[in-house]
């Protein structure tokens, strides 16, 4: 039976290779932490929330994150494919994701806001309302994504297929949207 952690406030702390395994955490908040070295397993969040922590290169191995904040945290080169799918969500302000993958996720109503996401894997994942608010998509890949109803309107840098990507209702700027006919080969000025 996993250890049990309500409401507790952790600060400045680095965290052990396998001290988190097969714990659960509820309605806790983490500023300053450092996970680089963490190999999750079997961890859930709930309610959680993690403040300028650093995720760089941590393992993920059947994590829940259900109704998780993530506030100016690096999370750069992290495998978010293999969470627990049951009621995942996660938001994101203020975060470097970059190359970070998502492969196959379901995303529904995620908000990223002021986020780097620069060769992030989105492809075959639900992006259903997702919203991307002031992000760069800089190589970033959506292919076989749904991204229906999704906001892009102030990203930048993507570059999305319209043929290998589910875009009704999707809303993107004027300005951007040689990201969507560069497969076409369509110069836009």
């Amino acid at each position: 039976m996993p250890q049990y952690f309500l409401d507790i406030t952790y600060n400045q702390q680095r965290f052990a290779e396998e001290e988190l395994n097969f714990k659960e955490f509820e309605a806790c908040v983490f500023t300053n932490c450092d996970f680089t070295v963490c190999s999750f397993t079997a961890v859930t969040f709930i309610d959680c929330t993690f403040n300028n922590c650093n995720f760089n290169g941590t393992k993920i191995n059947h994590v829940a994150f259900r109704t998780v904040h993530f506030n100016g945290c690096q999370i750069i080169d992290v495998n978010f494919a293999m969470c627990d799918k049951l009621i995942f969500e996660i938001h994101f302000k203020n975060c470097v994701l970059d190359f970070s993958k998502f492969y196959a996720l379901k995303m529904k109503n995620t908000h990223f806001l002021n986020c780097s996401l620069i060769a992030v894997d989105f492809m075959q994942a639900d992006l259903t309302a997702v919203t991307f608010d002031n992000c760069n998509l800089y190589r970033a890949e959506f292919d076989y994504a749904t991204a229906n109803k999704t906001n892009f309107i102030t990203s930048k840098n993507y570059s999305i297929n319209p043929k290998k990507t589910k875009l009704k209702k999707a809303i993107f700027s004027l300005d951007e949207l040689k990201g969507l006919l560069h497969t076409h080969q369509i110069i836009v000025e």
